[in-house]
């Protein structure tokens, strides 16, 4: 059995981090010592080690609380897992397509601008008039930015 805090350095997720994810049900309540420090077994450690990943892929919490739903069943088919996949495959690429903009639009402000003053800088009058921007690109539109 491991501690909360030999779980968090074996799996590298913060020892609060830990806690929220007992908190909303993602993992198990922890048993306890007779001195009340939670204890983990090997389950616990492996189901924390998949949400640290799927994290690290940018799955949302509701995905991977449904992916590890999934994962509780093994034998039936995997087409809820590879829809979950996909979409997150969806999003990604959205934000990439969106931060090439971005990185364009930036190229262009610091190309155009002729390093002067602050008087005369391309960047913070184009970031002062969001009409001289040659993209699109609003932040309220994609709040993931």
């Amino acid at each position: 059995m491991l501690t909360i805090g030999k779980l968090s350095r074996t799996a590298g997720v913060k020892v609060p981090t830990i806690r929220y994810y007992e908190e909303i049900g993602l993992l198990p309540e922890a048993e306890r010592s007779a001195g009340n420090q939670r204890l983990y077994g090997t389950a616990t450690m492996d189901r924390l080690t998949f949400i640290r990943h799927a994290r690290e892929l940018g799955f949302t919490l509701e995905a991977i609380r449904d992916l590890l739903s999934l994962s509780d069943t093994p034998d039936q088919s995997c087409a809820a897992a590879d829809q979950i996949a996909k979409a997150q495959l969806v999003a990604v690429r959205d934000r990439l397509a969106r931060l090439r903009a971005l990185e364009i639009e930036l190229e262009r402000m610091i190309a155009q601008c002729a390093h002067g003053t602050i008087a005369d800088c391309r960047v913070i009058e184009v970031l002062g008039n969001h009409d001289l921007c040659g993209h699109a690109h609003n932040a309220s539109d994609h709040p993931s930015l």
